[in-house]
């Protein structure tokens, strides 16, 4: 394995500089538009989330829930193109974190990024769960247990390896898993409503309006202080699924001309992830059967598809949903990582001195990846204690990025007229139209959690936000509000005047000895 050579500052190939941000150029920016886009595309996956939350919402919504569906794209859009615009003005490894961060304070910056990271780490451990418990069991024809979940799962977040030994294969991983998810979901789709559905007849357009076992009467309401309407926990199979798409934003520092590249990515993904995911809901519902007797299934979408195409060509889709859904954790883990170094970067993370390393071998951070992956391990061996441990997983993944998405965008709307000017990507007259409708999104979407359903989401955020807090206050503690500055271009010329300064000394020692 060649020898990993770190890039020297101002010598980039897309002419972006992290140099402006205090920070010297660590790893190589070798990612792509299509790598972008297919990392902010994995992460968001419809094949996971669909694959996750179907069987969940025909037991709270019935199949008429997936009418929420195309609501959630346009809200998610919205909160997109405001990402963009931050990501094209601030394009930092680090995301929300590096926004609110310099935008405006420290304090609120780590808080975000610290709700990020409990974000990441168990977002991870949903969808390789998703795996073990919803599309394994029917593809190798076995019962699944909660302890063989727990197993598979565990092995599954050895993704790890990739991620930690490799950045350039992880992309070439993700990018063929990206194309195969793409051309497998688009077969699907057609396979199901083409050949199965109107050739042999068996769609019934009833079930797309069909409430399943959950009464028609107050199905529409918004429910109580405890408790939302039937229609409204609908809206967690979109919000579950098209999240993430901030991804791409977390690789800017290693992304070509990430300042046009990743606000594309962003809304592309979202965008290519609706049209293609409620085409694909829309074909499973038509063929769902009796919708009760589907939603008592753990693996409902699996069982409609082998049961409407046959084992051979179900099969084979199958396969191609566990590798979107391997890729999805996979970009994951990678998003984690890098967030987890870019906090570590700046001396704001647990054990910061280890994890803001990069390998001299790989040009990964290899020790950020190491601990990820066990944080991963940790957060699955609490979850999978409870007898439904998937609707779990998902419920926290879905509540931290209703919160880290209320919290850019209200940031966006408070410093939007004194933001740096754009290097690529600018909502101009669209600005106020997308801020309202991102807003109302975003408002509807937490008032989903006061759900008593969520109450141990609730608990695992609460329980993350204290643990953060008593690192916080150690920071506080030890350097005082001043020590939590972000690095500008002071720092960075510092460094930069100190490296030559000591290459200089190397050199002249060098000559006074041989002298």
């Amino acid at each position: 394995m060649t020898q990993y050579s770190p890039p020297a500052p101002g010598n980039q190939e897309s002419g972006a500089s992290v140099e402006e941000f205090g920070y010297k150029q660590a790893m190589k920016r070798g990612t792509g538009r299509f790598a972008s886009f297919a990392v902010a595309f994995a992460f968001v996956s419809i094949a996971t989330g669909i694959f996750t939350t179907y069987g969940s919402v025909l037991n709270t919504s019935g199949p008429a829930g997936i009418w929420t569906w195309p609501l959630v794209i346009v809200g998610q859009l919205a909160v997109a193109f405001i990402f963009g615009s931050l990501a094209a003005r601030i394009p930092v490894t680090g995301c929300s974190y590096q926004w609110m961060s310099r935008l405006a304070n420290p304090v609120l910056g780590w808080i975000i990024g610290w709700v990020s990271f409990s974000f990441l780490g168990v977002v991870v451990v949903a969808v390789d769960y998703t795996i073990a418990s919803t599309v394994m069991p029917v593809l190798l024809s076995y019962e699944g247990t909660a302890l063989n979940a727990w197993v598979i799962t565990g092995v599954i977040l050895c993704q790890a390896l990739l991620v930690g030994l490799s950045t350039k294969w992880t992309e070439r991983v993700n990018n063929f898993a990206v194309t195969a998810e793409l051309i497998g979901m688009i077969a699907l789709v057609l396979l199901l409503l083409l050949i199965v559905g109107f050739v042999a007849k068996e769609v019934n357009f009833a079930n797309l309006f069909s409430t399943g076992a959950i009464p028609s009467e107050g199905y529409l309401s918004m429910g109580t202080l405890t408790s939302a309407g039937p229609w409204m926990l609908g809206f967690l199979l979109g919000a579950f699924t098209i999240v993430g798409f901030e991804s791409a934003a977390n690789l800017a520092e290693e992304t070509k001309d990430p300042a046009r590249v990743v606000p594309r990515a962003m809304w592309q993904a979202v965008l290519a992830s609706g049209v293609l995911g409620f085409l694909f809901l829309v074909a499973v519902t038509l063929l769902a059967g009796d919708p009760v007797e589907l939603a008592k299934s753990g693996t409902p979408v699996a069982d409609v598809i082998s049961r409407s195409l046959g084992p051979v060509v179900g099969t084979a889709l199958l396969v191609l949903v566990v590798i979107a859904i391997f890729a999805c954790g996979m970009v994951i883990l990678m998003t984690g990582v890098r967030l987890v170094w870019a906090m570590s970067r700046d001396q704001r993370f647990p054990g910061w001195q280890g994890l803001r390393k990069v390998s001299p071998r790989f040009g990964t951070p290899l020790n950020a990846t190491i601990f990820m992956f066990v944080i991963g391990e940790l957060i699955l061996a609490v979850f999978s204690t409870r007898t439904d441990a998937l609707f779990g997983l998902f419920a926290a993944a879905t509540l931290l990025p209703a919160i880290i998405y209320t919290g850019t965008v209200i940031l966006y709307v408070v410093k939007r007229k004194s933001l740096p000017p754009s290097k690529g990507f600018a909502l101009g007259r669209w600005e106020i139209p997308v801020i309202i409708v991102a807003l109302i999104w975003l408002v509807f979407e937490l008032l989903l959690f006061r759900d008593s359903s969520f109450v141990e989401s609730w608990v695992y955020v609460l329980l993350m936000l204290a643990l953060g807090a008593v690192y916080f206050a150690y920071l506080l503690f030890t350097r005082g509000t001043k020590g939590l500055v972000m690095p500008d271009m002071h720092s960075i010329d510092a460094e930069l005047t100190a490296d030559a300064s000591d290459t200089a000394k190397g050199k002249h020692a060098e000559g006074t000895h041989r002298r």
